[in-house]
């Protein structure tokens, strides 16, 4: 009978070598060095694991001496572990040399430490190619320290700890080097993006390009394997007698060209294949463009934007092309008796691109149902009880559109629900306080629990305040309520929102704004600074998050006929559009996403202040003087003052010229 102990069991190989390990007949039990914040994760991975019964956590962590196993469990193990499985490392290109030297070096040597401390039978280390560095040609198995050079932190610290590996002197040793590992070639299952798949964002893009033949330069080899083949063969060479003290390259046995891996995965996407290759000019143009950035003033900046664009960190495309060609020959003679073989990418490249469109395509959010751009996304509304919020609300979900109701009051929240169910529709209702920090917190939060996931958001609530200055003088609580909802209330919601949305690198926010932004409104201090400070906070955050997916549109609302307005009785007058044409206005912001959107009217008043700023200011000053204080604003000029009729007919000609206009 068998014990074994492992490190990295939850790890993307781990996974798989474990649940092999659980398989064999012979296995007594799997040791699993588990830290005691991953206690969690090791329960929900075994769940999928066979007699997981077997499997008993070991707490510990790679990163101390000995790895942290403490005096009693080592007395315990010492004699009783016939294999130690190190696959505990960091595969990652972007890593720093800190996080490189802690995870891969440190966590060998504390790992030898244990396995002599322990007189382990022997020690598997998952190694990797990456130990080759730049050596151009052919590298076998029993080669190691060649003089190659080691061009980033990854290689030097895989080349370091299999380094101490082979100077082990107190247990016996094999080593194993993966090459590119990629997802399960009958489920396509993998945990995270690396290596090719920072192709397939790209591969989707070109998807929705006619199926045209491409020209394109060789572009150098790569080497990919699956998962399942990587720990299969790991197990089986483990058993094996007589292979102590050797190297084992789990790699493709033929060099893959990457105009060959781009095409496989082309094929499956629908994307356009390259066709007519140009030679092997370019067979490392990475690195050519790395060599031509570093001379060229700008160049790396332009490269570096462009790679950011693609979702392809620079570091990865640095060592796009492997110089490498890896002999298999010792391996593929000590799998012979298991019938292993390296599946052709070909034959597998669709399990793996449905399974990373269906988990990981960083812009799987922006996918939208049949009936059209709003289809199934989950939009929130704020002051949805009534006018253009009810009207958007009932649109959006015609549309297909699931909206999530914002108000203070849940009554009237619950009716406009019970409007939209009674045509088809769904919606979410939730009464919240945009002034309270904690409200719109545990709104957030039961709405990502319940729907899962926001992809839009419409900032219509709002307070409007008509109060010239002269009245305002002892009001600065205007000013405070204004900006509390308007500028402040809607702030606070999309700053709980963005890193959901950034994380899924889809959302869209429509900001309602007022027609007064684009021009000088008299009388609307409070409110319309409330709305600019808002506009111009929009513009800020969308350059922050342009590289994420997320877009803000502001709408310079003109006039709509909305309980807001009703105090102001001489709007009863004055040309406004109904809450449901407002409603379209934001309804064609979701689905096209401008960066603004208004009226004729209100870029005419904006250009003409461009324009002649002092001009615009004599003629608000003349509208200042015409219309008067709303009854609700108070003073000598309120609307119950009677007017002659000479003041009523310039008024009604200037609400003509600015239609929409808020006097």
């Amino acid at each position: 009978m068998t014990t074994y102990l492992v490190t990295g069991a939850t790890g993307f190989i781990g996974r798989h070598v474990v649940r092999m390990l659980l398989e064999r007949e012979s296995t007594t039990e799997v040791l699993v060095l588990t830290r005691p914040d991953s206690a969690e994760k090791l329960a929900r991975t075994t769940l999928g694991w066979p007699q997981a019964v077997k499997v008993r956590p070991v707490e510990g962590d790679v990163r101390s001496p000995a790895l942290g196993v403490g005096e009693a469990t080592v007395a315990e193990l010492r004699g009783k572990v016939d294999h130690v499985v190190h696959l505990a490392a960091l595969y990652d290109m972007t890593a720093s040399e800190e996080d490189n030297q802690l995870a891969n070096v440190d966590g060998t040597k504390h790992l030898l430490e244990l396995a002599a401390a322990i007189e382990a039978g022997r020690v598997h280390h998952i190694s990797s190619i990456a130990v080759a560095g730049d050596h151009a040609g052919k590298f076998t198995e029993d080669m190691f320290d060649v003089g190659q050079s080691l061009p980033s932190p990854y290689h030097r610290t895989k080349f370091e700890s299999e380094k101490l590996v082979r100077e082990a002197t107190e247990v016996p040793w094999r080593v194993y080097r993966p090459a590119i590992v990629v997802g399960d070639s009958k489920t396509g299952e993998i945990d995270k993006v690396d290596g090719i798949y920072y192709l397939f964002p790209t591969i989707a893009r070109l998807a929705r390009l006619p199926e045209v033949p491409l020209v394109a330069p060789e572009l150098g080899n790569t080497n990919v394997v699956p998962v399942d083949y990587v720990a299969a063969a790991i197990v089986h060479l483990m058993h094996e007698a007589g292979l102590d003290g050797r190297a084992f390259h789990l790699v493709n046995p033929k060099p893959q060209a990457l105009t060959d891996v781009y095409n496989a995965f082309a094929h499956v996407a629908g994307a356009p294949q390259i066709a007519v290759r140009l030679g092997d000019t370019l067979s490392n143009p990475a690195r050519a463009i790395g060599k031509l950035a570093e001379r060229l003033p700008g160049a790396g900046l332009v490269r570096d934007a462009v790679l950011h664009r693609l979702d392809i960190p620079p570091e990865v495309f640095e060592f796009a092309g492997l110089p490498t060609v890896f002999d298999t020959l010792a391996t593929r003679e000590a799998l012979r008796s298991s019938g292993l073989e390296v599946p052709r990418l070909t034959d597998y490249a669709e399990v793996l691109w449905r399974y990373w469109r269906e988990h990981l395509d960083p812009y799987r959010a922006r996918k939208h149902g049949p009936r059209g751009e709003l289809d199934g996304r989950r939009v929130v509304v704020t002051g949805a009880s009534s006018g253009i919020g009810r009207a958007t609300a009932l649109k959006l979900a015609a549309e297909g559109a699931i909206p999530l109701l914002v108000a203070r009051r849940a009554s009237e929240l619950e009716e406009v629900r019970r409007d939209i169910l009674a045509a088809g529709g769904q919606a979410g209702v939730y009464p919240c306080d945009l002034t309270d920090d904690e409200a719109v917190a545990k709104t957030v939060e039961q709405m990502l629990h319940e729907y899962g996931g926001i992809e839009m958001l419409v900032n219509n609530a709002g307070r409007s305040i008509r109060r010239s200055v002269t009245l305002s003088y002892d009001r600065f609580h205007d000013y405070e309520r204004a900006m509390a909802i308007n500028y402040f209330g809607s702030v606070r919601l999309i700053l709980a929102l963005l890193p959901h949305m950034t994380e899924r690198k889809f959302g869209h926010i429509v900001n309602v704004s007022s027609i007064g932004v684009q021009g000088i409104a008299p009388r609307f201090s409070a409110y319309v600074a409330s709305k600019a400070a808002l506009d111009y906070f929009a513009r800020i955050v969308a350059t922050e998050t342009h590289g994420k997916g997320v877009t803000f549109t502001t709408v310079h609302m003109p006039l709509v006929r909305t309980p807001m307005i009703r105090p102001t009785k001489i709007y009863d007058a004055f040309p406004a559009k109904s809450p449901e044409a407002a409603a379209d206005m934001i309804i064609t912001a979701l689905k096209k996403r401008p960066k603004q959107m208004g009226t004729p009217y209100g870029a005419a008043i904006g250009l003409a202040y461009s324009l002649a700023p002092g001009f615009v200011d004599a003629v608000a000053y003349q509208g200042y003087q015409v219309f008067p204080e709303s009854a609700a604003a108070g003073g000598e000029r309120g609307e119950t003052n009677k007017k002659d009729r000479r003041v009523t007919q310039l008024a009604t000609t200037l609400m003509k010229l600015t239609r929409g206009f808020h006097w």
